[in-house]
């Protein structure tokens, strides 16, 4: 059954990176076509082209010191050989494993407003629902009146039940009903959402945190997750939101959203370089299966 639905899920992702191909790979093949030699202009130009798809300095600069010394120690003249090598060394820059899921487990999902947190979470619902696994969702955004209205709906999508208080109530005091009703109803999978108020940190630090011990404090057997939610198509910003949640809670996976609206889907190396945190899933559209795992040698393989 997995391997059927393979190739769609490859064509949705081919076709979500081709702002990024345009910006990236189009551009890597013209430096490639013109027949010229492997020095240091070629370097020079192809460091460019990374930087200029949001692939970060850190994660260029290693991609190309790479590159030199593959280049070097193989004797390769042609461009095109340095161009598979390339790929290469891309995909194992990205290809960080995910590590393995224990149940119970408790997600609480991080990002700024606007980055399409609540969608997501929707859409992980359903997921690990379509692998038998039972979900309840967790409405600890109470300082958006809109936030639990939105997932609510969601959770009608997905058939999931919802916990939720009035709008400006404690979101550990949702989080402590959240983990009641999982424990009642046997759920595999709490799924919180929070707040997405990073200009002000110090209260966003002291409400995780408090959602955080609840949960240590309540369900001790559960396997805690803190994931990112981060919109591509800020690049830097992006990646500038993920190094201020950093500070904040320890981020454990995340999750790139809006890939295909955006030229800049380099970001997703300059994630795995400057924060050494596995991207677990990606945003390839609007519809409801369109979040996938992100597997670097076919997010690779889709960029060229």
């Amino acid at each position: 059954m997995h391997d059927e639905k393979k190739p769609g899920l490859f064509a949705r992702l081919k076709a979500s990176l081709s702002k990024t191909r345009g910006n990236l790979t189009e551009k890597v093949d013209d430096l490639v076509r013109e027949n010229r030699k492997v020095d240091d202009d070629f370097y020079d130009e192809l460091e460019e082209i990374l930087i200029l798809a949001d692939c970060g300095a850190k994660a260029t600069d290693v991609i190309i010191t790479e590159l030199r010394r593959r280049v070097k120690a193989q004797g390769i003249t042609d461009t095109g050989y340095a161009r598979e090598e390339l790929k290469k060394i891309m995909i194992e820059q990205m290809d960080v494993p995910r590590p393995p899921l224990k149940w119970p487990m408790v997600m609480m999902v991080v990002g700024v407003n606007g980055v399409g947190k609540t969608t997501t979470i929707g859409k992980l619902a359903l997921r690990f629902q379509s692998i038998g696994r039972k979900i309840i969702l967790c409405a600890g955004d109470t300082f958006r009146a809109a936030a639990a209205e939105q997932l609510t709906v969601w959770a009608e999508r997905a058939r999931v039940p919802i916990v939720k208080h009035d709008e400006g109530a404690d979101p550990a005091a949702v989080v402590f009903d959240g983990i009641k009703a999982a424990k009642a109803q046997d759920a595999d999978l709490l799924i919180v959402d929070t707040a997405g108020r990073l200009h002000n940190k110090k209260n966003l630090m002291d409400e995780l945190n408090k959602m955080r011990r609840i949960v240590d404090r309540d369900f001790p057997e559960a396997d805690v997750r803190c994931i990112l939610v981060l919109d591509a198509t800020t690049g830097q910003n992006g990646l500038a939101q993920a190094k201020a949640f950093k500070e904040v809670c320890e981020i454990g996976g995340i999750i790139l959203t809006k890939l295909d609206g955006t030229a800049k889907g380099g970001i997703a190396l300059a994630i795995r370089q400057e924060l050494e945190v596995p991207v677990w899933y990606i945003g390839v559209g609007e519809g409801i299966d369109d979040l996938q795992p992100f597997v670097a040698k076919d997010f690779v393989e889709a960029l060229f």
